[in-house]
């Protein structure tokens, strides 16, 4: 909350590259992050809609790769109406992992040079997980990548882990 600056600190600084971001607008801030929540947000409308709030301008085709990154691709096309499928109010017509794969899609369409990841695959099983975490671990060459996770297998794909037990960071 604080990295995306829905909050403000109270007290210290928080920096990206040497610059407080207190002093960044939150709206160039936002262009330069994306991120991935283990409750994924999604907005009333289309399953297409959802994931080209990531870049309203994208094309059709960049929806579908970054579908396909998502490992989301092959549970579109098989509903009835693909990506013109309503999502629901706040995604509820999805199952907890689909709405995490769409979420995944809008952050690879984004293609932000920070991505911030909170559990973002919490709703998934093995297979999808392990989909998911080699696009990410193809398409993190230039970012920064925080990723966020209680399991092992994601954060085998860091270049540097921290782990915080008790209150304390190792």
């Amino acid at each position: 909350n604080l990295l995306m600056r829905f909050y403000d600190a109270q007290a210290g600084r928080i920096q990206v590259d040497g610059q407080e971001i207190r002093t960044v607008t939150r709206t160039s801030l936002r262009r330069a992050y994306s991120m991935v929540l283990q409750d994924t947000w999604l907005f009333s409308g289309t399953i297409y809609e959802n994931i080209a709030y990531g870049r309203p301008d994208a094309t059709e085709d960049e929806i579908l790769r970054a579908a396909r990154e998502a490992n989301a691709l092959e549970f579109i096309e098989r509903l009835p109406r693909g990506l013109d499928t309503q999502v629901g109010e706040l995604g509820d017509a999805l199952s907890g992992g689909e709405r995490q794969r769409l979420g995944l899609a809008r952050m690879f369409l984004h293609d932000a040079p920070f991505v911030l990841l909170d559990e973002p695959t919490s709703n998934l099983d093995a297979l999808n997980e392990a989909a998911v975490l080699r696009a990410l671990s193809d398409n993190r060459a230039g970012k920064t990548v925080l990723l966020v996770s209680h399991r092992p297998s994601a954060a085998a794909i860091a270049d540097v882990t921290y782990s915080v037990e008790h209150g304390r960071v190792s």
